[in-house]
């Protein structure tokens, strides 16, 4: 089975970007095992006006009859000797599916470091399936995709060219094409779609089926005016999942209309009382100490440096009393991610006003950023070489100069207590240092040194009498606002 993923492009910005948004390089043939067979990535053609990506799925028929049994999972449930004799080898399927999600992972999350303005933007793109089962046929086709973005061409194809009588297969050859779509929308509708049409799973459907569904889906299943069938097909019409599946996604759809959380919704009843509490998660009391800090300071415009997908952002949105909030991040992808979850263009005009988000490098100084009573930096120094850091002490605390700084970071010492992290490893991958607490207390004090600020360090989570709290924050003030304070 094989998929094309076609993009064109300019000097300025070359269709071969493709490559850095698939993570394989154009000039490379790969080949990567999946659990019935061989998935092979190549390049047909790579050049800056065109540039094809080519997915060719080898299966393994023998580990087909092994691994499944029974309908929906060994192949197409029309006769006994199906999964014998079946169409596996050659037609798209959910195979194709999941060897979309395992080769192109990260695309498929929209993750790409080297061109992140390219992975959040829509591109110019042409998908091609040379057979695809469709049972319903190309006016199904056409009704799935055409809603999503795409200009559709669905060709029947005939069971045998010699004898046109015989009338069309089951099969379409499938040409997508759109200029509207990022790369991450086009791949979740594929993983999605191809086994919808296709009507057979080759794997057991368990419960973890329906995330897999609704992560997929985000941003245009709840939408889909074919949501029932797209459900009831992917689920392989396991009525239990299906329902758990549609009153999330009516959940999501209310949510959007009424301008709110799903979890605001869905709120209706209380969860039954364990017996033993969950304990909060260690971001939501990061948050919450950072707003804790925040009201003392008693800020009312606010910068959020380093706003990643804007969870801080939204939770300083729930509280009237801060009046401008701006969140900054360098990654265009993760701006349109954080606009997303705080419902940017669906907010009235009143809210809208209060929140902007802008990208900007934090190494630099920025005017921008001038005149605020308060900046954050929650969880973004360690993502810095250390020799860049002098650059944003500079660009936040020399040039912007808002009355308050606040700084969380993970403490080291208390990567100790987390049994799944490996001795010696940090937090992140991405993490360029992680500080102990005494490493953090004298870059603060050199910092508040510095510039003209006092400091204060605060501990947040459990503070283990031997290895401190998980996270440390530091929370500055600058000193002439407070001899103003004063002389008022």
């Amino acid at each position: 089975m094989f998929v094309t993923i076609s993009t064109t492009g300019t000097a300025g910005n070359p269709a071969t970007d493709l490559g850095y948004l698939l993570h394989k390089h154009p000039d490379k043939a790969q080949a990567f095992s999946t659990s019935y067979g061989t998935a092979h990535v190549f390049y047909p053609e790579a050049d800056a006006e065109r540039c094809t990506a080519a997915l060719l799925l080898e299966t393994d028929t023998l580990a087909l009859v092994r691994r499944g049994k029974g309908k929906g999972r060994g192949g197409a449930p029309d006769a006994a000797l199906a999964q014998y004799v079946n169409d596996r080898p050659y037609a798209a399927s959910s195979l194709l599916a999941v060897a979309l999600s395992t080769v192109f992972s990260s695309a498929l999350r929209g993750v790409c470091n080297a061109r992140p303005e390219r992975a959040a933007a829509p591109l110019p793109l042409r998908v091609e399936v040379p057979a695809l089962p469709a049972r319903g046929g190309a006016g199904l086709v056409r009704r799935l995709f055409a809603p999503l973005g795409w200009t559709v061409t669905a060709d029947p194809v005939p069971l045998d060219t010699a004898f046109p009588e015989w009338g069309d297969s089951r099969y379409v050859r499938l040409v997508l094409e759109s200029d509207r779509l990022t790369l991450a929308e086009a791949l979740r509708h594929l993983y999605v779609l191809l086994p919808v049409l296709d009507d057979a799973k080759h794997y057991w459907v368990s419960a973890d089926e329906v995330d897999k569904l609704l992560r997929a889906g985000e941003g245009w299943l709840a939408g889909h005016p074919e949501q029932q069938l797209i459900t009831s097909r992917y689920l392989s019409r396991r009525w239990s999942l299906t329902r758990q599946a549609r009153e999330r996604l009516e959940l999501v759809r209310l949510a959007e209309a009424d301008d709110s959380e799903v979890e605001d919704i869905d709120n209706a009843v209380a969860q039954e009382t364990e017996e033993e509490e969950k304990p909060t998660p260690l971001a939501e009391q990061r948050r919450a100490a950072i707003l804790t800090a925040l009201h003392a300071s008693g800020a009312a415009r606010v910068l959020d440096l380093g706003c990643g997908q804007g969870q801080l952002v939204r939770a300083l949105l729930k509280d009237t009393r801060f009046t401008e909030i701006v969140g900054v991040d360098v990654s265009v992808r993760a701006l349109a991610i954080a606009a997303r979850r705080i419902g940017l263009d669906r907010m009235g005009e009143r809210q809208a006003a209060r929140v902007r988000l802008v990208q900007g490098s934090l190494a630099y100084t920025d005017n921008r950023l001038k005149g605020y009573d308060a900046a954050v930096l929650s969880e973004v120094i360690e993502h810095l070489d250390l020799p860049r850091l002098p650059a944003l002490e500079y660009a936040v605390f020399g040039h912007a100069r808002p009355r308050t700084v606040v700084v969380t970071t993970p403490n080291v010492e208390y990567n100790v207590r987390w049994e799944s992290l490996p001795a010696g490893h940090a937090r992140h991958g991405d993490h360029r240092f992680e500080w102990t607490r005494e490493e953090f207390r004298a870059w603060a004090a050199t910092v508040a040194g510095h510039h003209g600020y006092d400091v204060g360090f605060v501990p947040v989570g459990p503070d283990d009498p031997e290895v401190g709290p998980p996270t440390q924050m530091a929370v500055f003030h600058r000193a002439d606002t407070e001899k103003e304070a004063k002389a008022a």
